[in-house]
């Protein structure tokens, strides 16, 4: 008998914690005090996959097109006062940070979305119910499909979602991009007066000023981010309206209309409805171009970031024409080591963005007939992107560009033995007579200065003001 009494006290224990929700497969026991359901607790247990969530924004970006909906059909008279009332005030709740630990949804889940919109759905639900003085799970008071999911469909509410929430986080990436452009322009400036050996194919070139490196730089990001701004204007393109393929069915004929200028008081931002319903939900064009725009500016991110660890190589061994700022010890075993610490990470921050832009472009043709069911994994990548390239560059800004020293002695050395600076005698001697003097000072080991001046080539006055390096660093007349 006790040991019954023990079993019977367990079981009363395990229905205390848990309530019984029921679905078109069965029931399951759901933890009491989870503002999830059932269809939330399917989904965590089948898709334990990579115990990542949905990030902040796009949680965000979901409850705001529940808030909408809801007010549209408010309006509209197809959903009660105290219910949408009630919806609302969830909503803003959720938007203002409260309730994040229940979306719970692996983003490697149900094709299309489903799974994380029905998230959405029970947690609203359930919070509208407690608004109402009601127990979580009743959802004779407020249900998550009836009510929250009214005049919905996953297959329009994710698409618009990821198009608010890569908007979101595009927005806080663009001003970090404009301080590395100017933190490179304030560099160039300062360096501008420092003459430095040019190399291509790593081989000596005509002499450049560092400035002038670094204001290509700067010219580079600057170009890469309007390519950006342009490649994200198919985002505030809505498909919201289209329900499950587009064509509108189950909602009022002015909802769309409606709930794209309810998401536009609600966003401040310039939306607008799609031109066709059906080319919004089965094409992810939008989304390929912007993760395609971020792909350009992280392969200029990986050769400016390499650039600086070349140039800063060393420092006893190597050009050291910069020096990076030390962030942290750069060896285990050998002490007084510094390593680029902050232009690796942006390499591999870079890496990531662009094999995330492949999973993205492999996810668009991946879509069938009225729908893309890959949505989830484009919106996981793309937004993954906007984060990390966001955190990473600006770390790389703050604790590596705006600290970059020149070591102008090294950068002058440079300069004058390079053999790129027998160019500026071509006018005069030729191509041909040019290549034999840099030959010959290759062979002895001599500046081209020392062995065009034993040559004669050019009287020591002409050779003083044609082979002054500044000089090359601008078009000038013979």
């Amino acid at each position: 008998m006790p040991i019954l009494a023990n079993i019977q006290s367990e079981r009363l224990k395990i229905m205390m914690k848990t309530r019984i929700e029921k679905d078109s497969l069965g029931v399951m026991e759901v933890p009491v005090d989870a503002y999830y359901g059932i269809h939330t607790a399917r989904a965590m247990e089948n898709f334990s996959i990579s115990g990542l969530r949905a990030e902040p924004s796009f949680v965000t970006a979901t409850t705001q097109v529940k808030r909408a909906a809801t007010m549209v059909n408010r309006s509209l008279g197809v959903l009660g006062k105290n219910i949408a009332d009630a919806i609302i005030q969830a909503c803003d709740e959720i938007v203002e940070g409260r309730l994040r630990e229940h979306f719970v949804v692996d983003v490697f889940q149900a094709g299309a979305g489903t799974s994380h919109n029905m998230n959405a759905n029970e947690v609203i639900a359930n919070r509208a119910i407690e608004i109402m003085g009601g127990r979580k799970g009743d959802y004779s008071i407020v249900h998550p499909n009836d009510h929250v999911n009214l005049s919905q469909s996953t297959n329009d509410v994710f698409p618009t979602a990821m198009r608010l929430a890569s908007i979101s986080m595009l927005k806080e990436l663009l001003p970090t991009l404009n301080q590395l452009e100017q933190a490179l322009r304030a560099k160039g400036e300062e360096f501008n007066p420092i003459v430095k050996a040019g190399r291509t194919h790593l081989q000596d070139a005509t002499p450049i000023r560092l400035g002038q490196e670094f204001m290509g730089y700067s010219v580079c990001i600057r170009k890469n981010k309007e390519r950006i701004e342009r490649a994200s204007e198919g985002l505030y393109e809505l498909g919201i309206g289209g329900t499950a393929v587009g064509t509108g069915m189950n909602s009022h004929p002015l909802y769309r209309g409606m709930v794209v200028e309810e998401l536009r008081k609600e966003t401040g931002l310039d939306l607008r409805g799609c031109d066709d319903l059906r080319e919004s939900m089965q094409s992810m064009t939008p989304f390929v171009s912007l993760s395609g725009a971020l792909k350009g500016i992280s392969l200029d991110l990986i050769r400016i970031a390499n650039d600086l660890r070349l140039l800063s190589s060393g420092p006893m061994t190597g050009l050291r024409e910069i020096e990076l700022p030390a962030v942290q010890a750069g060896s285990s075993i050998m002490p007084g080591k510094v390593n680029p610490s902050m232009a690796e990470m942006l390499d591999m921050v870079c890496f990531q963005v662009t094999g995330n832009d492949l999973t993205i472009s492999m996810a668009s043709q991946a879509g069938q007939l009225e729908l893309n069911v890959m949505m989830p994994v484009i919106s996981h990548n793309l937004l993954q992107s906007l984060k990390i390239l966001n955190n990473g560059v600006s770390a790389f800004t703050e604790k590596c560009v705006r600290g970059i020293k020149a070591d102008r002695d090294r950068c002058g050395e440079f300069a004058e033995k390079s053999l790129g600076i027998v160019t500026a005698l071509t006018p005069y001697i030729g191509y041909e007579a040019s290549a034999r003097v840099a030959q010959e000072a290759l062979a002895s080991r001599r500046s081209i200065k020392e062995m065009a001046m034993e040559r004669g080539v050019l009287s020591r006055e002409e050779l003083k003001r044609v082979l002054d390096v500044e000089r090359m660093t601008e078009p000038r007349e013979k």
